[in-house]
């Protein structure tokens, strides 16, 4: 019932990502008239749907703590994330309130065992393929313990989701010299360079490593994160208004550009945020996704490929171990000084 558009988005996004994985069962959570009404477009759905009816949404400017008390145990939002508590539902996917979400999520699900908080990971379009960026808006600040447990998240998710036995992670810095950045930032490199991790560490990042593909994930906290996230948005809508008007300027701009129209429409969908809409939730005892709530059918599709993906990839499982580990690999003293 979240997001912009509600079932109006929800449902059709549903029957996309059943064409891609017909073997998903989807549990809708909301306003059973609205529901079916949506439904009436897509039959396919009827066969792969349960209908669980709630009276009540969290409404999208609720305060988290508002959601929490009004909502719990009533809400759609959280009868969805109680389905994945009680092993009913792999993940669940919503549009909705983004706190909302959150603090429901780690009321519901509890975080796993040595993560202190959530993060939020997004998946960011590259030159080479696609990376992981986390944490995009979760927390903001982070001391190097937590910059260590997203290292770790971050890594877990791009097993599941790339299939890689190894992945590559990075810590974002304004260099890649070792004297430079936060200190907190140096503490948690210093401390990997230390450990023995379930992944490469590849050292420090910097802006225009992100795009470039540099590494498979990139470590920060969720205050530059989140700004570094809505600053590639925006160029890339940027972009594309610049090559529309360069296309469109003159009679040979306009024939040059239907010839290069194959092109143009390969550099449209590489660009196109809603192929990676779909935020993870890293750190608790299910797996959460959170969509764009301006997203249309096609970015809310994208969101429910990434909840398969992690479920299909045993992530929450993984991670569970990879967090003993790593923590049984750490040197404490670095980080505690």
């Amino acid at each position: 019932m979240g997001g912009d558009h509600g079932p109006r988005v929800v449902i059709p996004g549903a029957a996309i990502s059943l064409v891609r994985h017909p073997e998903i069962h989807y549990i809708l959570f909301g306003d059973e008239a609205l529901i079916r009404e949506e439904l009436k477009s897509h039959p396919e759905l009827a066969d792969r749907c349960e209908i669980v009816h709630t009276d009540v949404a969290i409404s999208m400017d609720a305060k988290p703590s508002q959601a929490l008390r009004q909502g719990r145990w009533k809400s759609s939002m959280w009868k969805a994330i109680e389905a994945v508590r009680d092993g009913n539902a792999s993940a669940v996917i919503s549009a909705g309130n983004t706190g909302a979400l959150m603090a429901m999520s780690r009321f519901c699900l509890k975080t796993l065992p040595e993560i202190e908080r959530p993060a939020i990971a997004a998946i960011w379009p590259t030159v080479q393929s696609e990376c992981i960026v986390l944490d995009v808006g979760a927390n903001v600040g982070a001391d190097a313990r937590q910059l260590l447990d997203c290292s770790m998240m971050g890594a877990a998710m791009a097993r599941a989701l790339f299939s890689q036995d190894r992945p590559s992670v990075g810590l974002l810095n304004i260099g890649v010299e070792e004297v430079k950045g936060l200190g907190e930032v140096r503490k948690a490199a210093e401390a990997l360079r230390d450990s023995d991790p379930p992944f490469e560490y590849h050292g420090f990042v910097e802006g225009d490593d992100v795009g470039q593909g540099v590494v498979d994930v990139v470590v920060t906290e969720g205050f530059s994160g989140n700004i570094a996230l809505k600053t590639a948005e925006g160029t890339a809508k940027q972009i594309a208004e610049y090559l529309k008007a360069a296309m469109t300027r003159s009679p040979m701009a306009r024939i040059g550009a239907v010839l290069a129209r194959g092109a143009f429409q390969a550099l449209k969908e590489k660009m196109d945020p809603r192929q990676s809409n779909g935020g993870v939730f890293l750190g608790l005892n299910g797996i959460v996704i959170k969509s764009h709530g301006g997203t249309d059918a096609i970015g809310f599709a994208s969101a429910i490929d990434i909840g398969y993906d992690m479920a299909r990839g045993d992530l929450v499982a993984r991670l569970a171990v990879d967090i003993e580990k790593f923590h049984a690999s750490l040197n404490m003293e670095i980080i505690a000084k």
